[in-house]
């Protein structure tokens, strides 16, 4: 089964596989099962030459318990007064403290479903996507935050929804899923958990599997300097200069004439993503290093 760390689900399940899929990491404070899929859209079959009937590692708890089972989950895309209200104080907190500058926001869409895969060094790296754009973002959340049913409810009002961390969890692919299929914006940490070092090692499969179900593409986004304000072990972020670079979107994996999805697609999906966070990291290294 797939292990998930620090709210991400990880791992190499067989059985099914399912490609990891690397969960947002909000600060201390994940959407609804049973998505339909629109008229006409057809979905991919991932295929392993002949053919693979795995879906990607992430999957669901074979049973609910505590408030995970009781807080309701519908996919809400209105941006309420509650979250317009958060989203500003995280921003001005954000922009205050850590005095991003952040360049490529065009590369992330005004409409439509999109992928936004950053790389993950600290735990404040979520609070960077916020400064990206006006629209609702949606990401995946450690379970645990949902064992209190207030916490819950104030996590998925931002855009959260829950993610098991002993299982690959099906529940939590569909709802990323579902996001996706109705146009929205989904935070992805391909690497799966807080990672060290300027390198950016293999990826989880789970953002090209995604991509390769809905069609949405993969924006590819570096933090630098998110390590040095806020390591791991560190509970308040140290006032310092970072750098935010987003860089130009990923298409899906391609699908073959007969509208299936070759294994080897989503492995050379993942890997040109890889090349592609690699090379935004490094600018916004480069950058920090030089202001």
């Amino acid at each position: 089964m797939a292990e998930v760390r620090d709210g991400a689900v990880q791992g190499t399940a067989r059985a099914p596989a399912t490609p990891g899929v690397g969960a947002s990491e909000p600060a201390p404070a994940s959407e609804p099962a049973g998505a339909s899929e629109p008229a006409g859209a057809s979905e991919p079959a991932v295929t392993s030459e002949p053919a693979v009937t795995s879906e990607p590692a992430v999957a669901v708890p074979q049973r609910r318990t505590g408030t995970q089972a009781r807080v309701p989950f519908r996919l809400e895309t209105r941006r309420t007064l509650w979250y317009v209200f958060a989203r500003v104080v995280l921003a001005v907190a954000v922009a205050a403290w850590l005095r991003p500058k952040v360049t490529g926001r065009r590369h992330i869409p005004r409409r439509g479903p999109a992928i936004l895969a950053p790389v993950h060094r600290s735990f404040a790296d979520f609070s960077f996507t916020g400064l990206l754009t006006t629209r609702k973002i949606f990401f995946m959340t450690k379970d645990e935050l949902w064992k209190s049913r207030l916490l819950g409810r104030i996590v998925f009002s931002l855009g959260g929804f829950p993610v098991h961390r002993e299982a690959a969890d099906r529940d939590a692919l569909r709802r990323a899923q579902e996001v996706l299929e109705r146009g929205q914006l989904l935070v992805v940490f391909p690497e799966g958990t807080r990672r060290e070092g300027p390198t950016i090692g293999p990826l989880l499969e789970g953002a090209a599997f995604l991509a390769a179900r809905t069609g949405a593409p993969i924006i590819p986004i570096g933090i630098g300097g998110s390590d040095v304000a806020m390591p791991k072990g560190r509970r308040i972020p140290k006032p310092v200069r970072t750098r935010v670079v987003v860089g130009e979107p990923l298409a899906p994996p391609a699908r073959t004439e007969t509208g299936r999805v070759p294994r080897s697609h989503i492995h050379g999906t993942t890997e040109a993503l890889r090349e592609a966070i690699q090379s935004v990291y490094d600018e916004a290294r480069r950058d920090v290093m030089a202001m």
